[in-house]
């Protein structure tokens, strides 16, 4: 019983390391003059990458705009 115990943890703990690692996030940036123009490049780097989302975790406005994004594969 215990032994089934010991495996059923490890398979636990395997498989979750898996679906973790499937949706590791690599972060990207981009500029433009609006933020139409950022989110477009970085909606094209992101597909260029084989990313299946984007999220977007910062963005500047100062004499353009400077933006940032995480990618999912």
């Amino acid at each position: 019983m215990k032994n089934v115990k010991t495996l059923t943890i490890a398979a636990v703990a395997a498989l979750s390391m898996i679906s973790f690692g499937s949706f590791a996030a690599e972060s990207i940036s981009a500029h433009g003059s609006t933020l139409d123009s950022a989110e477009a490049h970085i909606a094209a780097k992101a597909q260029s990458e084989g990313a299946s989302s984007y999220k977007i975790t910062s963005a500047r406005a100062d004499n353009g705009v400077y933006m940032t994004a995480e990618i999912y594969k």
